[in-house]
């Protein structure tokens, strides 16, 4: 389920609600006022989708210049 982020219209708190699309914006929990919807979070993915979002994610970080191992102490990976 998609999170939404709100401000209330009336004493201008800023919250987020976890509702389908098609449900009608909640009211403010502080002051029980109009909302209206700020930003819209997309959902988590799951499985193929997933994969092909952290690969995009990792591609867009910076690389290493250095090809040495980074692995901090007591790591059993490059032993044998």
């Amino acid at each position: 389920m998609p999170t939404y982020d709100y401000q209330c219209q009336q004493c201008q708190h800023q919250f987020e609600a976890k509702h389908r699309i098609s449900d009608p914006r909640p009211y403010c929990p502080e002051c029980g006022g109009v909302s209206n919807k700020l930003i819209l979070t997309a959902p988590a993915t799951h499985g193929a989708m997933a994969l092909g979002r952290e690969q995009a994610i990792r591609s867009l970080q910076p690389q290493l210049k250095n090809d040495a191992h980074r692995h901090g102490p007591g790591c059993s990976c490059c032993h044998h």
